[in-house]
């Protein structure tokens, strides 16, 4: 018996202008699957910010459709299911770990017995239980990336878009988000990461690769590279652009 694997993001024919004058996305159509971690990679200036803004409901957008779970984006119904994790830092810097969670929990509808207990488990999930009492300012660069991502996790959305997560972090921290991510997929949750770096494609179960606002490409990594007749991610963008 087939099973058929639930769509979390359908795109229909989307192009975005923006400005009046910047063709952002040229006539993108995309299915991505529910529970896996799709990957959106190319150079920076690609589009990929702007596409990440149009399933998040935070572009209106004219010419296509976007659909998330089967509903179009930015709908209110969407709002405790879509969660997005901007390139900048999304938590109050003067303010501790834990009053962070607590005020943003707050704000999302929960009431004080709600928010004290997603934030114990929001500080489990991203490792930072000893770090509760922390002043979000004096934390590492790779912590306060995790921070914004447990704020990003409360109210458990069934989407979760990271716009550039891991950049500029070092090595071990690029990696212990990555086992993150792949444990909340684990769990159910589908996430949409993008990057420009075409090394953390291989951690992706789909990906969809972006050029000049256009797809140029969307299968598995191994797929990929078989069709491609290539040993690397960067090596099958770089035929599949000529260069």
């Amino acid at each position: 018996m087939i099973m058929l694997m639930e769509t979390a993001v359908e795109i229909n024919d989307l192009s975005v202008v923006l400005d009046g004058r910047v063709q952002a996305l040229k006539h993108v159509k995309l299915s991505l699957p529910a529970g896996k971690i799709t990957g959106l990679i190319g150079p920076s200036g690609a589009g990929k910010t702007t596409l990440i803004r149009s399933i998040v409901g935070l572009l209106k957008t004219k010419d296509g459709a976007v659909k998330i779970f089967n509903q179009p984006a930015g709908s209110a119904s969407l709002r405790r299911m879509v969660a997005y994790m901007a390139q900048d830092l999304s938590v109050y810097t003067d303010l501790t770990v834990k009053e962070n969670l607590i005020y943003f929990a707050r704000m999302k509808g929960q009431n004080r017995h709600q928010a004290a207990a997603s934030v114990k488990e929001l500080l489990s999930t991203i490792d930072m239980a000893n770090k509760a009492g922390a002043v979000v300012s004096e934390l590492s660069g790779g912590q306060q990336q995790r921070v914004s991502l447990a704020v990003a996790l409360i109210n458990q959305p069934k989407l979760l878009v990271l716009d550039e997560p891991t950049v500029e972090l070092d090595p071990v921290l690029r990696s212990n988000l990555w086992k993150l991510f792949h444990k909340l997929a684990d769990g159910g949750t589908t996430l949409i990461i993008s990057s420009h770096s075409m090394d953390e494609a291989s951690r992706c179960d789909d990906l969809v690769l972006i050029r000049d606002g256009k797809i140029i490409a969307h299968s598995a990594p191994n797929e990929l590279l078989r069709k491609t007749k290539t040993a690397s991610v960067e090596e099958a963008f770089l035929k599949l652009v000529g260069a």
